[in-house]
C-alpha cells in the first residue's frame, strides 16, 4: 500500500532517481529551460526550488559558504553551483517563491508521454516584457497636463506640415461621390 506517499518514484530506484533529478537540475540551471516529460518536470520543480531559495543572501559569510556546500551536495556540479549563485540568485532576489514555470507541450509520438517545458521564470524575455509593460500607469485623468499636452503638440505639427503631406482617409460617402464624378454619364 502507498497511503499518503506523495513522492513520484518515476519508475526508478532511489539512487537512479536522485541521479536523474541531479542531472535535470544542473541542466535547468545551466540552460534556463529544458523539455522533458510532465512527471519529471513536476518532480524537478520540488527538487530545484528549495535549492534556488538557498541562494538568497544570508546574514553572515558562514551561512553563505554553508549554503554553497549544501547546494553542491544536491547538484555535484561546480559550474552549475557557480551559475546558480552568480547569475540566477541576483535575478530571483526579490521573488518570494515560484521560481519555475511548467508549460505543457502535448504528447510525444513514440510512447504517448506528456511533454512539458520547465523554465526559470525570471529568464523568459517574452513573458517578462509583458509584465514590465503592464506595470506602467494606465490611469490618466482629464485634468492631467500630460494628456492635454499631447493633442496640442499633434495639432501644432499638423499646422506646420504642408497640406499636401497630410493624408486623410476618405469616408465611404466621399468615396461614393468621387466615384460618381469620375464615371461618365451615359446620355
Amino acid at each position: 500500500m502507498r497511503h499518503g506517499d506523495k513522492q513520484n518514484n518515476l519508475g526508478r530506484k532511489k539512487a537512479h532517481r536522485e541521479a536523474l533529478l541531479m542531472n535535470l537540475a544542473c541542466q535547468i540551471i545551466t540552460h534556463k529551460r529544458i523539455v522533458t516529460t510532465l512527471a519529471k518536470a513536476k518532480a524537478l520543480r520540488k527538487y530545484v526550488e528549495p535549492l534556488i531559495t538557498k541562494t538568497k543572501k544570508s546574514a553572515s559569510k558562514e551561512e553563505i559558504s554553508h549554503n554553497h556546500r549544501v547546494v553542491f551536495s544536491y547538484l555535484n556540479d561546480k559550474a552549475a553551483v557557480k551559475e546558480l549563485f552568480t547569475v540566477v540568485a541576483p535575478k530571483i532576489a526579490t521573488r518570494p517563491g515560484g521560481y519555475t514555470r511548467i508549460i505543457k507541450l502535448g504528447i510525444r509520438p513514440g510512447d504517448n508521454a506528456e511533454k512539458a517545458m520547465i523554465e526559470l521564470v525570471d529568464f523568459n524575455d517574452i513573458y517578462g516584457n509583458s509584465i514590465a509593460s503592464a506595470t506602467e500607469p494606465a490611469k490618466k485623468t482629464r485634468r492631467s497636463k500630460a494628456t492635454t499636452a499631447a493633442p496640442k503638440a499633434a495639432a501644432a505639427k499638423a499646422e506646420e506640415a504642408p497640406a499636401e503631406e497630410v493624408a486623410t482617409e476618405p469616408t465611404p460617402e466621399a468615396s461614393a461621390e468621387a466615384s460618381a464624378e469620375e464615371t461618365p454619364k451615359a446620355e
